[in-house]
């Protein structure tokens, strides 16, 4: 979401004048968009202005030269009057809800001036109304952000109080920016919520469709040739979208399910609203329409409360699921929400020791995801040149980074290759002859 994010605020700036650079030291503007799920992003941030600042001073003693400095995203609509009064030498903080405003927010920049401007409000208008279309192509494989909020309130997420309730864009202004995408050469695309999955939007008939609908109205575009969705809800899925796996061609068969916990005891804590048979059904459901469908999931260890016994609950829901890939944290208490205050909060230490059992079973799980693709033929989408001279980079079906010969296909393109070797993080291909 963030990433979107933050290419739709260049697009926003573009108009301004202003365009990308990848170093810092020739920016006019620096934005920093920022996350809140976790303390030590939060912390980051700050780390990161001050290290702005000293060049923010150095360049105006040195250069006679400003450069503005703005916080975006969710710890600016959380933290906005800390960041204003720890950081003075910031110029712009703006909400996740309200960046389609900074071109005006920086218009009102005034170098003689002290203190922020600042947007951290819920506005009444959809911003995707507001912001312009892409000013550059976003490549084979582009974000489009359908979802945002959430209403679900689990009880360690701050999310429902950083992006708001659940809001979904209406059908056609989906369908529009997919076919600005597909028509500058992006031939697969992720859509993105909180909770994307529980995406409704309306129809232009003034009907309501759901998220399975959409999926099948989006396979229908030409020049999509690949599909994908991040992040759901259990809470969501329903037999249209089960069924859209299964008939959806695009549609590839990986799915990122977060359960957060094996445990029933804690996911009741939770507030998840599901038990771990249920999150259990899904994934037997999904796998019966489509053998090869993968899942990758979201963990917390050391949730206020959880015992042994419930880690180890955790450990055989992983075992019994079989992950691709996941995500894993020790529980970090936000302010405002109801975890954060319970009085059952457990030791860093065994947090820390929780987290490497785990990342350990999952880390086994996915080299031997990657290892059953040994010798298989699969479709790779050329992505980019490599890091490595020489290769090219693309992406299997299952999400997986694959590296190959430069002399395989174009940039764009969806090319067979037989997988020659595999490590935990990446897969290597060649071409078939």
């Amino acid at each position: 979401m963030n990433v979107y994010d933050s290419a739709r605020m260049a697009d926003t700036l573009a108009p301004l004048g202003y365009v990308e650079t990848d170093k810092v030291d020739d920016a006019d503007m620096v934005v920093i968009n920022t996350c809140h799920i976790r303390e030590k992003a939060s912390e980051k941030v700050f780390s990161e202005l001050g290290r702005l600042r000293r060049m923010k001073e150095t360049r105006q003693s040195e250069q006679n030269r400003d450069m503005s400095i703005a916080v975006a995203g969710c710890v600016a609509q959380a933290e906005g009057e800390e960041i204003a009064r720890r950081a003075p030498w910031v110029d712009v903080i703006v909400g996740p809800q309200a960046y389609h405003t900074l071109p005006e927010l920086v218009s009102k920049l005034d170098p003689s001036s002290r203190g922020a401007v600042m947007n951290t409000d819920f506005p009444v208008e959809d911003k995707f109304d507001f912001l312009p279309e892409e000013h550059a192509p976003r490549g084979p494989a582009a974000f489009l952000s359908v979802q945002e909020g959430c209403d679900k309130f689990c009880t360690f997420c701050v999310v429902p109080y950083t992006r708001g309730a659940e809001f979904s864009r209406p059908v056609k202004s989906i369908i529009d920016e997919a076919k600005r995408l597909l028509a500058t050469g992006t031939v697969e695309l992720t859509l993105l919520g909180q909770n994307v999955n529980a995406w409704h939007g309306m129809a232009v008939d003034g009907s309501t469709w759901n998220f399975g609908r959409l999926l099948y109205a989006l396979a229908e575009l030409d020049g999509l040739k690949r599909l994908r969705y991040v992040t759901s809800h259990p809470l969501d899925m329903h037999d249209l979208l089960f069924d859209a796996h299964v008939e959806i061609p695009q549609l590839m068969p990986y799915l990122h399910l977060p359960v957060q916990s094996g445990s029933n005891r804690i996911l009741e804590a939770m507030n998840r609203r599901h038990d771990r048979d249920a999150y259990f059904k899904i994934i037997e459901r999904l796998r019966h329409g489509r053998a090869d469908m993968a899942v990758s999931g979201d963990f917390i260890v050391g949730f206020p409360g959880e015992s042994d016994r419930d880690f180890a609950d955790t450990l055989n829901l992983i075992n019994e699921v079989k992950y691709a890939s996941a995500y894993s944290f020790k529980y970090s208490p936000r302010p405002g929400t109801p975890a954060a205050s319970d009085d059952m909060q457990i030791d860093e230490a065994v947090k820390s020791e929780r987290l490497a059992g785990l990342q350990q079973l999952l880390t086994s799980q996915q080299q031997a995801f990657n290892h059953s693709k040994l010798d298989q033929v699969m479709d790779v989408l050329i992505e980019r040149p490599a890091n490595r001279a020489g290769q090219k980079a693309g992406r299997s079906p299952w999400m997986q980074a694959v590296h190959f010969s430069e002399d395989v296909g174009q940039i764009g393109d969806i090319v067979p290759l037989k997988i020659v070797s595999a490590t935990q993080n990446s897969l290597a291909g060649q071409a078939v002859i």
